[in-house]
């Protein structure tokens, strides 16, 4: 009896172990990658090697079964090798470790990488030979090695690469025959090395508007060239007199033409997508009005039907400067759209030119929780209860993710309902994530213009235009308020009640004269838990506090949500309150002062500048 209770004992031990030995390798391995890049102290800062799953880690992304599949460190300034511990990461789909300064050579076990689909080590000070092991990443799609260090020839082994569709080899210094079958993948580029192209005239050592290299006629692509300027130079002349002579006639003449200055390329950077100006012009139907989703203070939003049939949402940025250009804003999108939460909105692509800025989402068919609260029609489906809800919730661990799981983090800046959707299954997404970021690449930490919905702007905020998280708590606070009652955070028709403007002080009147009925949305028709409503508007209060300092983080919202340490904070809470309205009774006394002055005040300081 007892070998069999040692053999169940040993089977139960071997079965752990095999459960925590992946996220293990995983961690193991990113901690290795980590180490080899020497990253900063400041870099990569919660990669924590005593934490067992990795999935958590900024700039990192996984599957549902916490299975590692994206690493994306973009322009980080790492300056030290590739650890082939990454090669352990079989599960792996993309390793994006572009404009960095990383040095060394690409470890051979990278080719273990069975699964990766996408690998980008662009624009680094790589050395050596491009191992010969990459052709055995059959899943493989996008190879891109340019401007690099490397050497030798090119492997034959990449002929055998079936889904091989981009290869950018460009500005190395590679040498040899290039093998002819590579010539066969859609886009590549051997430009800008010491390659032989080939014989043959149909060979070109780069697929779009490339150096044809090797090639022994030269004259050709030169008169090519010219014929080719001249043409464009008349086409576009064409189209300024036929824009010219329709704007003289007084009528309107389609004409979709891709616009200067914008770069019409794909690039792989994890499931994101560089449109051209034509396909999102074309897509939202040369962005007609009759299309438009919704329009705030970042621009307006357009829905568009891509030429899959792919619905969208095309959000066309205004007030955007960058010194930088299409290069920082490339750069900042690449860094927002790392940050992948089932409760954010997921940036599908973008698309710039010399005086445009968009982002393109996909397409949510329920819209916002501010349209499904305040457009329901007679007769019309409303937002239940158990909706709102989940709604709060799944908002609060979207913002919880931007704020404590993103590195750099994450404020959103302007919280409300309009700017949470909703998606088939009506699951909250935040979105305009990263609007705030985007459109202030240009400016410093101290924020000269205040961006945001009057109503929701924290007090902190409108008067000091300094932000934090806890700006967007109180935002959060304010959005529950909405879900609760279903009104705008500003109603001016609340004056012929004789009642507050602001929706938190209506709020704040009702709850202290126990009135939770008179709060909840009537569209509800009392089909909800009172208990349930007077938690949310509890949490909502302590949330919305004047002072940031006093306010719960998002991981606390998330806990009290849950059932855990509302009761505590919101008595510490009481007590705060119930002094400060001493301290104001008092000073009643003192300068005899009207009850009304007194509240007014409590309000401004609560809920900031009107």
């Amino acid at each position: 009896m007892s070998l069999k209770m040692e053999f169940v004992f040993t089977v139960l031990i071997l079965a752990c172990l095999q459960s925590f030995a992946l996220p293990d390798s995983q961690g193991d391995a990113l901690i290795a990658l980590k180490t080899s890049l020497n990253a900063a102290n400041d870099q990569l800062v919660n990669w924590n090697p005593d934490q067992v799953n990795p999935c958590t880690w900024a700039n990192v992304r996984c599957d549902a079964n916490n299975i590692v599949r994206h690493v994306t460190l973009l322009a980080m300034g790492f300056t030290g090798t590739l650890s082939p511990k990454v090669g352990t990461l079989k599960s792996l789909f993309s390793l994006q470790l572009p404009g960095n300064h990383i040095t060394g050579e690409i470890p051979k076990e990278f080719g273990n990488l069975i699964s990766l689909e996408s690998l980008d080590l662009t624009n680094n000070n790589l050395t050596g030979e491009i191992p010969s092991s990459l052709g055995n990443l059959k899943a493989l799609q996008f190879l891109t090695l340019s401007q690099n260090k490397l050497n030798g020839t090119i492997p034959e082994s990449l002929s055998s690469l079936p889904k091989l569709i981009i290869l950018q080899l460009d500005s190395n210094d590679l040498s040899g025959q290039i093998p002819e079958h590579l010539f066969k993948i859609s886009k590549h580029n051997f430009t800008g090395n010491n390659l032989n192209c080939g014989i043959k005239a149909s060979l070109s050592c780069a697929s779009e508007n490339g150096d044809s290299g090797g090639s022994n006629k030269p004259n050709i692509g030169v008169i090519l060239g010219i014929v080719g300027g001249f043409a464009v130079i008349l086409l576009l002349g064409v189209v300024l007199f036929i824009l010219c002579k329709g704007r003289h006639k007084d009528y309107k003449r389609e004409v979709f033409v891709d616009v200067a200055g914008e770069v019409d390329r794909r690039i792989a950077f994890g499931q994101l997508k560089r449109f051209s100006w034509r396909e999102l012009q074309l897509a939202t139907d040369n962005f007609s009005d009759k299309n438009v989703l919704g329009q705030g203070g970042f621009g307006k939003v357009y829905k568009g039907v891509l030429a899959d049939n792919t619905k969208v949402a095309v959000k066309r940025l205004t007030d955007y400067e960058s010194p930088g250009g299409d290069q920082a804003f490339q750069r900042e999108v690449e860094m927002i759209s790392v940050a992948v939460h089932r409760n954010l909105l997921r940036l599908i692509g973008f698309c710039t030119t010399n005086r445009e800025r968009l982002l393109v989402y996909p397409f949510m068919q329920n819209l916002s929780v501010a349209s499904c609260l305040r457009e329901v029609k007679p007769g019309g489906p409303i937002l239940d209860w158990p909706t709102r809800k989940r709604v709060a919730l799944g908002t609060a661990r979207g913002l919880e993710y931007l704020h404590e799981h993103c590195n750099p983090k994450i404020i959103h800046r302007d919280v409300k309902a309009a700017n949470v959707l909703l998606d088939e299954d009506f699951e909250a997404v935040v979105g305009d994530f990263g609007l705030a970021k985007l459109v202030d690449v240009r400016k410093t930490n101290v924020t000269t213009q205040v961006r945001g919905t009057m109503g929701h702007i924290a007090p902190e905020y409108l008067s000091t235009g300094k932000s934090s998280e806890r700006t967007d708590v109180f935002g959060y606070g304010i959005m529950l308020l909405e879900l609760v009652t279903g009104q705008r955070a500003i109603d001016f028709s609340r004056l012929e009640e004789e009642d507050d403007v602001l929706l938190l002080d209506h709020v704040k009147k009702l709850e202290r004269e126990k009135k939770l009925d008179a709060i909840v949305d009537p569209n509800l028709s009392k089909n909800y838990d009172i208990q349930e409503v007077e938690m949310m508007i509890k949490v909502a209060l302590l949330c919305t506090q004047s002072s940031p300092e006093d306010r719960p983080a998002m991981s606390e919202v998330v806990r009290m949500l849950e059932g855990e340490g509302l009761a505590e904070r919101w008595e510490e809470w009481q007590h705060i309150e119930v002094t400060r309205r001493q301290e104001y009774e008092r000073l009643q006394r003192r300068f005899d002062w009207g009850e009304d002055s007194v509240y007014n005040q409590d309000a401004i300081e609560l809920s900031g500048g009107r």
